[in-house]
């Protein structure tokens, strides 16, 4: 295993965005949305971890380059069946940002279970994933939009 020299590349801007979801029963939603969790805010706290994962994403992830961050932006929002995270890393470096994005997302998702187990165990994180990156040699990266399954494939599930 090495770390890869980036010494040689040029700073550039790069920025990542990635997402993911904390799936959860309606009446858990519920207690978010009211404000009815004993462990606090549950969307503030689950910025706020996305925000320290991504400055910390070095400390997690062996070969990840230590980077300065221009900026983080971690969203998390409510919807009916529980809450997706989005987070935004922006740098001027030599190298992406992408683990952080990932990073961010993770500690945010995990964070929300965190503050929730106590209401409902059976909830799951899911599909934390890039959707969007840009800078650099390979410029910019975007996630196919999802397709829904072929017709036989959906037949076969009912």
């Amino acid at each position: 295993m090495r770390m890869i020299d980036v010494g040689a590349k040029p700073r550039t801007e790069r920025v990542a965005i990635a997402r993911g979801r904390v799936t959860m029963a309606a009446a858990t939603v519920a207690r978010i949305v009211r404000g009815d969790v004993e462990k606090g805010d549950v969307l503030a706290a689950a910025r706020l971890a996305g925000v320290l994962a991504a400055k910390h994403t070095p400390d997690i992830v062996p070969l990840c380059h230590p980077i300065a961050l221009s900026a983080v932006d971690v969203e998390a929002t409510p919807g009916p069946d529980g809450v997706e995270v989005v987070a935004t890393v922006r740098t001027v470096d030599r190298t992406g940002v992408e683990m952080e994005a990932l990073a961010a997302v993770a500690a945010a998702c995990l964070t929300v279970y965190d503050m929730l187990k106590r209401y409902e165990r059976g909830m799951s994180m899911e599909r934390i994933e890039l959707l969007e990156k840009s800078g650099g040699r390979t410029g910019l990266w975007q996630r196919a939009p999802d397709r829904a399954p072929p017709r036989k494939a959906r037949r076969a599930r009912r």
